[in-house]
């Protein structure tokens, strides 16, 4: 009878301890999840719409880019390059009265020349480029992604009046992020692309909800 006892206590006891195990997962997993959501904003929603719902592929896909990627330096601009990037989007502005697929392409250049300039992996397909810039600019890549598509939408030699007004509002999304890559504070420190322990992504979530977006610079007339 009291083995029949122990038996019957140990089990209840180890269902009792999975109870409280799934609980302590799925609360760790809905904080997990509010922490990127706020960390990654309406990209979070983006992603997620694009897994269909599913909370634990995008939280997955989200805090691979941040291991691939947070640990990343910000790298300091030469004297005289702002300036020089400052000019080169002005002609980029001048340009589009005349030419609006090409400025847009020529606006794309500059974005990727400037986020390799400031530390971010060269060579990267579009994509990707978008998911390492998405870990420090979320709330601006979205601009970028609407920089291709208006200028695919747009490529024809003579685009009409709509397709002309898209482009136009794509090129200003587009300069938000321009802004947030070019005002963005150098960490000085070597960007290092190991991927870095649980526990430090761990504090890196912790903190994004500390994480004020970037400020945007002055928009396109």
């Amino acid at each position: 009878m009291f083995t029949l006892l122990l038996v019957a206590g140990t089990a209840v006891i180890l269902a009792v301890a999975l109870v409280v195990a799934v609980r302590l997962r799925r609360r760790a997993a809905a904080v997990e999840a509010e922490l990127l959501e706020r960390r990654f904003g309406p990209e979070y929603t983006r992603v997620l719409d694009r897994r269909h719902g599913d909370t634990r592929a995008t939280r997955r896909e989200l805090s691979g880019r941040l291991e691939r990627y947070g640990s990343l330096a910000v790298q300091p601009l030469a004297s005289g390059v702002r300036e020089r990037y400052l000019a080169q989007w002005k002609a980029v502005q001048e340009d589009f009265v005349d030419s609006p697929a090409a400025a847009l392409g020529a606006a794309e250049t500059l974005l990727e020349r400037l986020s390799e300039e400031r530390g971010y992996p060269a060579g990267l397909p579009f994509e990707e480029r978008l998911a390492a810039l998405s870990v420090h600019h979320a709330r601006r890549i979205q601009g970028y992604r609407h920089l291709r598509d208006a200028r695919r939408a747009g490529g024809g030699s003579a685009p009409d009046a709509a397709e002309t007004e898209a482009m136009r509002a794509a090129l200003l999304e587009g300069r938000a992020l321009f802004d947030s890559l070019l005002n963005a504070r150098a960490s000085g420190a070597a960007a290092q692309w190991g991927r870095p322990s649980r526990a430090g992504l761990s504090r890196g979530l912790a903190a994004a909800h500390r994480q004020q977006p970037p400020g945007t610079g002055p928009g396109v007339h």
